[in-house]
């Protein structure tokens, strides 16, 4: 059944819409609210699916209720209720988050068409929300060690912000999964993530690839093409291993990050661009700025929250969850049974040098897994997880 709040100071109009609503549906549980404040309380100690609010209302006019449940409970619609002076303010309240707006006095097949939608809406929201709880699994970060726990503290602390990041840390150390969480757990998480690993692509297509170029910009420019950043607006962009990118790309990063402007290679026509910066590398920024090799000024545009990402070696008490971890992930990918590993087993594995970190312990295990006994020993271990 779902939850719809009237929240109206004109008594007569109130008792319309509720009438209306309830008995339109009988699938509409429909409560009221005299004025603004009570309606923000009532919502604060309530789960609501949907909330109809008046613009014009004493103590707590509609558009501060809307800014105030907005933050409480973002994911409750709001149909806005105007007045015929009002609708300059209706419309401004869509911007703010409102689904819609109907006028005064309400037209009932637009008032009923508009709840329909709106309960649409957030049932498709919900289902989103469960549908990125399954894909948030693939980006796990699995562990329980003073290291891991101080990097989970940290990112619910700065991913509600906007607060630019740099992840630093060695290969293999899971930096990704860093840069997903803040993502995930920010107010961005239902816009773009894109990541960009700038080691991967050489230093004359760089530029092209992040800001876009327009045709003829160079030889293989057939057509305009938009870039990363446009493509990550109101969204977070990943810069992977952004202590490999050329000076003159750091540059018009710095710009992006400065001004909120990017132009496409090959023209000067600012495009604006509402987007959240992370970086990672693995390499020291600040010896690289002492070599030349990177700007200091874009350094500490970035580095404004530092996450460092442990190696494997200094959280080796997450080994034997990583290992559990990793062999269950194997085997549903593979198709084989689960083997457990021997205590004796994961005892060696956690005695190893881990040199690639948690990449090289997630081949280990899968090799151990495919070329392991029914139960992996420490044998198997020696034989076939040898360093």
């Amino acid at each position: 059944m779902s939850r719809i709040l009237v929240i109206e100071d004109e008594a007569a109009i109130r008792r319309v819409l509720v009438k209306i609503l309830s008995e339109e549906n009988d699938a509409y549980a429909v409560e009221e609210a005299e004025d603004g404040l009570k309606g923000l309380e009532t919502i604060k100690n309530n789960d609501y699916d949907l909330v109809l609010c008046d613009i014009k209302m004493p103590k707590m006019d509609g558009v501060e209720v809307l800014e105030a449940a907005r933050k409480l409970k973002p994911e409750i619609p709001f149909i806005m209720i105007s007045g015929h002076g009002d609708l300059d303010t209706a419309v401004n309240t869509m911007r703010l988050g409102a689904f819609d707006y109907i006028s005064k006095p309400p037209d009932l097949n637009r008032l009923l068409t508009t709840v329909r939608n709106a309960l649409d809406r957030k049932e498709l929201v919900v289902e989103n929300k469960i549908l990125k709880k399954k894909v948030s699994k693939n980006h796990e970060m699995i562990g329980d060690s003073v290291e891991i726990d101080t990097i989970k503290d940290m990112i619910e602390k700065v991913a509600p912000t906007d607060a630019r990041v740099l992840i630093t840390g060695s290969n293999g150390t899971g930096k990704e999964l860093v840069a997903h969480w803040l993502h995930e757990k920010s107010q961005r998480s239902t816009a773009p993530f894109i990541e960009v690993n700038c080691a991967a692509i050489p230093s004359e297509l760089i530029e092209s690839e992040l800001f876009g170029h327009v045709k003829g910009a160079f030889t293989s420019a057939v057509k305009d093409r938009a870039g990363k950043f446009e493509a990550a607006n109101k969204g977070t962009i990943f810069l992977d291993e952004i202590g490999d990118m050329s000076l003159s790309a750091q540059a018009k990063v710095l710009r992006a990050l400065q001004e909120s402007k990017i132009s496409r290679v090959g023209t000067d026509k600012d495009i604006k661009v509402d987007v959240r910066v992370l970086a990672a590398t693995n390499k020291d920024l600040k010896k690289e700025i002492a070599e030349g090799n990177f700007r200091e000024d874009l350094y500490h545009r970035l580095a404004v929250i530092l996450i460092q990402v442990p190696s494997l070696n200094d959280r080796r008490n997450d080994i034997p969850l990583l290992i559990a971890h990793f062999a269950k992930k194997v085997t549903n990918e593979q198709g084989v049974p689960l083997k457990v590993f021997t205590k004796d087993a994961v005892k060696l594995l956690q005695a190893y040098d881990w040199t690639g970190n948690i990449r090289e312990l997630r081949n280990v295990v899968e090799r151990l897994i495919i070329l392991g006994g029914d139960e992996v020993s420490k044998d198997d271990v020696k034989l076939f997880a040898s360093k």
